[in-house]
Parts: C-alpha cells; structure tokens; sequence
C-alpha cells in the first residue's frame, strides 16, 4: 500500500474585502501565524489587481484565503454576492481559492489594534491597519481551524 506523503507547508495569502480598501496579509502553516502586508485600493473600477498580482509573485502563496462575510443566522450579508465575484476573479492567479468565516474580524482588529495604542504599543490606528489586521485574523482562523485539514484533504485529492 502506498504511502501517502504529508503535505508540505503552505504559505497562504489572506483577503479581507472592502469597498473601498482590502486588506492583505501573509501567513504560513509551520506557525499557524500571519503578518498583515497591507491594503490594495478598491473602488468603482475594482481592485488594483496590479497590486494584487505584485504581492502573490512577491510571497508565492500555495493558496489565496478571502473572508466571506455572512449574517450571524448563516444568510448572505450585504457584502456576500461581491466577495464572491472576487474570488471568482482571483482564480486569474492560478491557484485554489478559498473562503474563511469573517464575521467581527474587523471589528476584533480594531478592538485589538485600540487596545495596543492604548497601552503604548502602537501610535494612531488607521483603517488601513484595521483592514489589513483584519486579514491577518482570517488568515490566522484559516490556519488553525481549517487550514491544516483542508491542505491534507487537497493534498491526499491529488494522489
């Protein structure tokens, strides 16, 4: 009987989507850990997918993770039907992508980002620095409750 071999560890690109700004950030398996990297612009034309393609050649991601935004009963929010469109869009890069439960992770990077101001840690937060901590705690979620498992499924799906 073959063995079957265990998934390398993958480098995962996050996306938290937003009207006017998405929040990125990198992270990896070995840690189950990511690093906000920043936002790209959104607006009426879309996303800056130039930016977007400059940071998935820069990090070389296995797989791109975006926040699915939804109601807390499991309906469609307001944002659902677009972030959708956006995945759709970023299978332009030629990998898996994939979707994490966002709910209050904007929130939650707020509330963590004010906290760090508060007691010295940080100077003024930014929205930016809201958007793009948000991303690191979809990526984190992705990483520690799905990620590993879903890797393994994807893994042993190609054999």
């Amino acid at each position: 009987m073959p063995v079957t071999p265990e998934p390398r560890p993958e480098t995962i690109i996050a996306f938290d989507f937003g009207l006017r700004r998405i929040g990125v950030a990198v992270g990896q398996q070995v840690t189950k850990s990511a690093s906000a990297i920043g936002v790209v612009a959104n607006g009426t034309s879309g996303p800056d997918w130039r930016s977007i393609g400059q940071i998935i050649a820069e990090w070389k991601p296995a797989r791109l993770v975006v926040g699915l935004p939804t109601q807390p009963d499991g309906t469609p929010a307001r944002l659902t039907a677009r972030v959708m469109r956006f995945m759709d869009e970023l299978h332009r890069y030629g990998r898996p992508v994939e979707s994490m439960d966002e709910n209050f992770s904007s929130w939650e990077a707020g509330r963590l980002l004010a906290e760090q101001r508060a007691t010295g840690r940080r100077g003024r937060v930014r929205k930016e620095d809201i958007d793009s901590t948000a991303a690191v705690l979809i990526a984190e979620r992705w990483l520690g409750r799905d990620g590993m498992a879903n890797a393994k499924e994807n893994q042993s799906n190609l054999v």
